[in-house]
């Protein structure tokens, strides 16, 4: 069976030399040794100054809203994944969507002025499929009208736009590692901020709001990670340029071989390294779509579709048309994309969707 994604496990001896690390501490929790050390080196690894590793990827999302939004309008998205507006709504605050770029497939920038009313408080935008959005005008527009930008930059690890991190643009950045995402701690996530106050705000709110064991600096839940979870980044962090290589080999074979004459693929933003995150592609219409996975699908291959549904249809929602996010959702599917991913496989895949689009 070959599914969407496949975790990527380094060996287990690697792990078990962390492991006897947490072993020999007796400290499972609350920051610990590998928790910091993990805080360390993805801060060399990113070119980044501040990072909060973080139990999940969408608990920075909140804190951030919770932090930034002030329960006002949040401009963002309808093409993401679900947390991204669950988030907004879950933080008391209201999401006001802007359609998205039918090629970038990121939030449009153009659009995002006719939707800012008095009660803006922030931008929360998706860099989508690791692609970045078009950051210099969207804190240009942020910077005009008074407001914060937060980036959900879940699928962004590693990503570089204009020579930095794609991490070092907006208020706040948050990433996911969980165990799909390229770089992973099983379960968990980080945000980043340049503004060091801000960050402070973020790691108090991230621990019940502690300055110390007796003294709090304000409000806060927990969002810490365990040294467990932080054995698995240690583990993960070496092998991240065989990693990328591996799936950059998936990625150049795709190219090379799919009939683009029959579908669309995403157009990565001018002046990024990629990260080849997720390998997204897009029919002439939902039943070619339907047709092409289930072909798949007796072949015991599952690729995904993936964002479906447009987020302006959900059920806790107020309903506005988003034509192109719901006409990119109702297409679009992720093809099988991890290290494992064989030629052989990876000929079957291509060889079945090229004979069923017609």
């Amino acid at each position: 069976m070959i599914n969407v994604t496949k975790t990527f496990f380094p060996p287990i001896a690697k792990y078990n030399e962390q492991l006897e690390r947490i072993w020999q501490n007796q400290w499972l929790t609350n920051r610990g040794a590998l928790v910091l050390e993990l805080e360390e080196k993805l801060k060399d690894y990113l070119k980044v100054n501040h990072i909060l590793v973080t139990n999940n990827g969408t608990v920075p999302i909140q804190i951030a809203l919770k932090l930034l939004g002030n329960r006002g309008e949040i401009i963002t998205t309808p093409f993401s994944y679900v947390a991204t507006t669950a988030a907004i709504v879950w933080e008391n605050c209201t999401p006001v969507f802007v359609d998205i770029h039918p090629e970038y497939l990121t939030i449009d920038e153009t659009k995002i002025e006719d939707a800012i009313t008095d009660k803006t408080t922030a931008i929360l935008a998706t860099h989508v499929f690791g692609n970045p959005c078009n950051v210099d005008v969207i804190e240009a527009i942020a910077k005009k009208h008074n407001l914060k930008v937060i980036y959900d930059a879940a699928h962004a690890f590693g990503v570089t736009y204009n020579g930095q991190s794609i991490f070092n643009y907006g208020d706040v950045s948050t990433c996911s590692f969980h165990a799909t995402k390229l770089f992973h701690t099983g379960e968990g996530g980080a945000f980043f901020a340049k503004d060091t106050a801000l960050q402070h705000q973020l790691f108090y709110s991230h621990n019940f709001g502690h300055n110390g064991p007796l003294d709090f600096y304000g409000l806060g839940i927990n969002g810490k990670i365990s040294e467990l979870q932080a054995a698995m980044g240690l583990s993960v962090l070496p092998y991240m340029k065989h990693i990328l290589q591996e799936r950059k080999r998936v990625v150049d074979y795709y190219n090379q071989n799919l009939d683009i004459t029959k579908v669309q693929l995403l157009k990565v933003r001018e002046n990024t390294q990629w990260n080849y995150s997720y390998y997204p592609v897009l029919f002439k219409d939902e039943a070619t779509l339907l047709k092409v996975q289930k072909a798949l699908n007796d072949n015991k291959i599952f690729p995904r579709r993936y964002f479906y549904p447009s987020l302006n249809t959900i059920n806790y929602i107020e309903k506005k048309s988003m034509p192109i996010s719901e006409s990119i959702a109702a297409r679009v599917l992720c093809l099988p994309l991890y290290v494992e991913l064989t030629l052989e496989d990876s000929t079957r895949i291509v060889s079945i969707l090229n004979s069923e689009v017609c």
